[in-house]
């Protein structure tokens, strides 16, 4: 009796050892998961993290060439003094209309881009930022981000509506997301080149400038055979109308507001000089944009 007994108290507490050792086991399995866990919660927080300051020092990390201006070209070119020769610099990422190029027209806004750049390019310290693809086109034109006292030149012509994000080749592309975005921020304010539909497209501009002296040529053979006193006035007003027409033709109709309180319900952050609504009595700083805040 008494080995019957002890057999069953042995039994039992096989068993309660047995029960033990399997809870151990599976708060063990738990605990291990939950530090598995842990960890890879740590892992993707610290991956982020590193994400995100690859991408900030991608942004602030600028190689900036110091070089000198020798002369601007037109609105997407210049020429610079840069290890001690002259050299042309094509803007990366961007096209202006053409006032200069062999075989082409003066086209509208063209020379409204010129005359904005070169303003910019000589109104303080000059940089370069080459990008990761070619330095130079086939025309042997350095390929640059352009910056006048740490400013984008290109950001600027892009926000003002004097050039629009074009030549977008692998691998400069750095700054194409921002470049798009000042580019859609004058398309909606339909500045300058945005101010006329159809003008702009995949390929370039469209349309060409009328020159004043074809007008005046125009006005002169229709002048009348007859020999009136009014008819020099005549001839004076009708070369003088036409070529303002020719002028308009260029920089698109007039807008007249009050003060720059009105111009700012339409047109936020104001507009350059290149913009139909541009009134020099606007411009408080006299640097060609008005009612900027």
């Amino acid at each position: 009796m008494k080995k019957v007994i002890l057999g069953f108290a042995t039994f039992t507490l096989s068993l309660s050892l047995a029960a033990c050792g399997s809870n151990d086991a599976e708060k063990g399995s738990t605990e291990s998961k939950e530090t598995q866990q842990v960890y890879k919660d740590a892992e993707q927080k610290e991956a982020t993290k590193e994400k995100t300051a690859d991408k900030s020092k991608v942004k602030d990390d600028k190689q900036l060439v110091d070089v000198t201006l020798d002369r601007a070209i037109d609105g997407y070119t210049i020429k610079v003094n840069y290890n001690g020769n002259v050299d042309s610099v094509r803007y990366l990422l961007v096209d202006t209309p053409e006032t200069k190029k062999p075989n082409s027209c003066v086209q509208p806004y063209g020379k409204d881009a010129s005359k904005r750049n070169k303003e910019l390019v000589n109104s303080g310290k000059l940089q370069l930022e080459f990008d990761k693809g070619d330095r130079r086109d086939k025309y042997g034109r350095l390929l640059a981000y352009v910056y006048v006292d740490g400013k984008s030149v290109q950001e600027t012509l892009l926000k003002e509506g004097l050039a629009r994000v074009a030549y977008v080749y692998e691998a400069n592309t750095k700054y194409i997301d921002q470049f798009r975005k000042d580019e859609q921020q004058a398309k909606t304010e339909k500045l300058s080149i945005w101010s006329k539909n159809g003008y702009v497209t995949d390929r370039g501009f469209n349309g060409c400038v009328k020159e004043k002296t074809t007008a005046v040529k125009k006005a002169t053979t229709s002048k009348p055979a007859a020999k009136q006193p009014t008819t020099p006035k005549a001839s004076s007003e009708t070369s003088t109308t036409t070529e303002n027409e020719a002028s308009s033709a260029s920089t698109g109709e007039t807008e007249t507001f009050k003060n720059c309180t009105e111009l700012r319900k339409k047109y936020p952050n104001g507009v350059p000089s290149s913009h139909p609504a541009y009134q020099s009595k606007m411009d408080r700083h006299h640097d060609n944009y008005a009612c900027e805040r």
